[in-house]
C-alpha cells in the first residue's frame, strides 16, 4: 500500500519533479519483480503467485538475489555447454556445426591460427581481432596444452583431441565472464537487483555465449560501468580500454559519458576516465604493436576491408540491387570505399540525434539508455552485425528498460536470427534455407530491435514512463555515478522544463 506521489517542489536550481510513490513503512528495501512486472508476475503462479506483502524480504542467508541470478546463469551456461558439445570435438562432416546450431569460431581458428602447433597470437599468427581478444586466444590454448601434457602423463583423465581441450578451456573461461557479467548487472541496477537474473537466463547467453569471444568486451566495459556508478572515473577509464582492447565499441559508452557529463558540467571527471581509458589501451596494445606491427595492423586492414555482413542491412540492399549499389564488385584486398563512408556518415548522424535527444530531454536521461541507443544504433546501420553481436545490447538492453515481456520478444529474434543464418549457410541442396527466409529473420530482429529504442526514447521524453525511475521513489540513475541527481549545467531549451528530479 502506497500514498499519493508529493506535489513538486521547487529548489535554487528549479523545480523538482517527484517521480513515483511515496515510500511506505512496511515496503520492503528492493523492487520485487512479481509486484512490478506482469510477466513475472503471471510466472509466479506455477510457485504459488506474487510475493506477498507480509512476506519476509531481504533476511536469506544463502540464496540471496545475486547468488540465485548467478545459479540461473550457470543453469543456462550448463544448457549452452550441451548445445555447442556437438561441435566440441572438431569433427563437422555433415556440416554438423549448422544442423546442431553449434557452430563456433574458436574451433575452426584453433587451426587457422596456428595454436594447434603452439603458435601466439600477433607474434606468430596474424589475427582479425583486437589484441586482448588474441590474448584471451592464446590463454585458451595454453591451458588446453597443460590439460593434453597431464592427460597424457597421469592416465587417469579423459584424452581429448587437441581442438575439443582447446574448446572446453575457452568455454570455461567464457563462462567465468559470464557469470561476473551477472554481478556487474546486479551491482549497477541498484534498488532492482533482480534485474540482473534477465541477464543470468538470457537466450542470448544461451546461443551465443561461446560463439566467439565477446563475452571479454561485454563484462570488462560493464564492470566499466559499474566502477563509473561508484564515483571511481579512473577505474571506470581503465576497465573500458581494457574493453577496447578487446572489442572496439565500448568506445561509444565513452561517448555516452561525454553527452551526460557535458550535460551537467561534469567534463573534468570524464577526461580523467578518457585519459585513464588510452593509457589502459596503449599499455595492451603498444607492446603487441612494437613487437609485431604488421600482424598487430591487421584488425585496422581487415576491418577496412570488410564487405558488408550477410546479416547487414547493407547487404540486403546490395542484395537487392543485384550487386551494383556502392562499390560493386571488388578485387581481393580492395576496401569498399563507397560503403565505408556510407556507413560512417550514417553512424555519425545517427550519433548527433541522440547527442540532441540527451541534451533536449527533458530530464537528464539515464546512462544506460544512452548507451543502448547507442549503441543499438551503431548495431544497425554498421556493416558487421554478426549474431553474437547481439550479446554487446544485452546488459544495456536489461539496465535500460528492464522489462521482461519486451527483452524476452526481442532475443526470440535474435535466436531465430541464428536458426536461419545457419539453415542458409547450411545451403539449399542440403534441405537449408533460401536467402529471403534468411533476410525475413534479419529483418524481423532489425524491427524488434527498433522497437525496442523506440520504447527507450519514449521513457527518455517522458520519464514518467521509465520503470527504473517510478518503480522506487526518488531514484535518478543508478548507474549514474556522480551524474546522479546531477543539475543541468548545458541543455537544451524546450520551455518549462524540470531541472533535476
Amino acid at each position: 500500500m502506497s500514498s499519493a506521489p508529493p506535489g513538486p517542489s521547487a529548489t535554487a536550481d528549479g523545480p523538482v519533479v517527484s517521480v513515483g510513490p511515496a515510500p511506505a513503512d512496511d515496503r520492503p528495501d528492493r523492487v520485487l519483480p512479481s509486484w512490478s512486472d506482469p510477466v513475472v508476475a503471471q510466472a509466479s503462479e506455477a510457485v504459488g503467485g506474487p510475493w506477498g506483502r507480509h512476506g519476509v524480504v531481504g533476511r536469506a542467508l544463502f540464496w540471496t538475489p545475486l547468488r540465485v541470478c548467478l545459479l540461473f546463469a550457470t543453469l543456462v551456461l550448463a544448457l549452452a555447454w550441451i548445445k555447442q558439445a556437438p561441435c566440441a570435438d572438431g569433427n563437422w562432416a555433415g556440416q554438423r556445426q549448422y544442423t546442431h546450431l553449434c557452430y563456433s569460431d574458436a574451433v575452426p581458428l584453433f587451426g587457422s591460427y596456428g595454436l594447434d602447433a603452439g603458435a601466439q597470437p600477433y607474434l606468430d599468427a596474424r589475427v582479425e581481432y583486437p589484441v586482448l581478444t588474441g590474448g584471451l586466444m592464446g590463454l585458451a590454448a595454453t591451458g588446453a596444452r597443460g590439460y593434453d601434457a597431464a592427460a597424457g602423463a597421469v592416465g587417469l583423465l579423459p584424452d581429448l583431441p587437441p581442438v575439443e581441450s582447446y574448446y572446453v578451456v575457452t568455454c570455461l573461461l567464457l563462462s567465468v565472464l559470464g557469470l561476473l557479467l551477472v554481478r556487474a548487472v546486479l551491482g549497477l541496477a541498484g534498488r532492482r537487483p533482480w534485474d540482473a537474473a534477465m541477464v543470468g537466463l538470457s537466450p542470448l547467453l544461451l546461443f551465443h555465449a561461446f560463439t566467439n569471444w565477446d563475452l571479454l568486451a561485454v563484462t570488462l566495459s560493464t564492470f566499466g560501468l559499474l566502477a563509473w556508478a561508484r564515483s571511481r572515473p579512473v577505474l571506470a577509464g581503465v576497465l573500458l580500454g581494457l574493453g577496447i582492447a578487446a572489442k572496439f565499441y565500448p568506445l561509444l559508452l565513452l561517448g555516452t559519458l561525454f553527452l551526460l557529463c557535458l550535460r551537467t558540467g561534469r567534463l573534468r571527471t570524464w577526461w580523467r576516465a578518457a585519459g585513464a581509458a588510452v593509457l589502459a589501451w596503449a599499455a595492451v596494445n603498444l607492446p603487441v604493436a612494437v613487437a609485431a606491427p604488421e600482424n598487430w595492423s591487421w584488425f585496422f586492414v581487415f576491418s577496412r576491408e570488410r564487405g558488408a555482413n550477410p546479416e547487414s542491412i547493407w547487404n540486403m540492399a546490395i542484395q537487392a540491387s543485384g550487386g551494383t549499389l556502392f562499390d560493386g564488385p571488388l578485387s581481393p584486398g580492395e576496401a569498399p570505399g563507397a560503403l565505408n563512408a556510407v556507413v560512417t556518415a550514417s553512424v555519425v548522424l545517427f550519433g548527433l540525434g541522440v547527442a540532441w535527444l540527451t541534451l533536449a530531454a527533458p530530464l537528464r536521461p539515464r546512462v544506460p539508455q544512452i548507451a543502448f541507443l547507442l549503441l543499438a544504433g551503431f548495431l544497425l546501420l554498421n556493416k558487421v552485425w554478426s549474431p553474437q553481436f547481439s550479446l554487446w545490447l544485452l546488459p544495456l538492453a536489461v539496465l535500460a528498460r528492464p522489462r521482461w515481456r519486451s527483452l524476452l520478444l526481442w532475443q526470440a529474434t535474435e535466436v531465430l536470427v541464428w536458426v536461419v543464418t545457419m539453415l542458409h549457410y547450411l545451403g539449399t541442396a542440403n534441405r537449408g534455407l533460401d536467402v529471403e527466409w534468411f533476410f525475413l529473420g534479419v529483418g524481423l530482429r532489425d524491427v524488434a530491435v527498433v522497437v525496442l529504442m523506440a520504447l527507450v526514447v519514449r521513457d527518455v521524453l517522458a520519464p514518467d514512463r521509465d520503470v527504473v525511475r517510478t518503480s522506487w521513489p526518488g531514484v535518478d540513475d543508478p548507474a549514474g555515478g556522480v551524474l546522479d541527481r546531477a543539475p543541468d549545467r548545458f541543455a537544451v531549451p524546450r520551455g518549462t522544463r524540470p531541472a533535476r528530479r
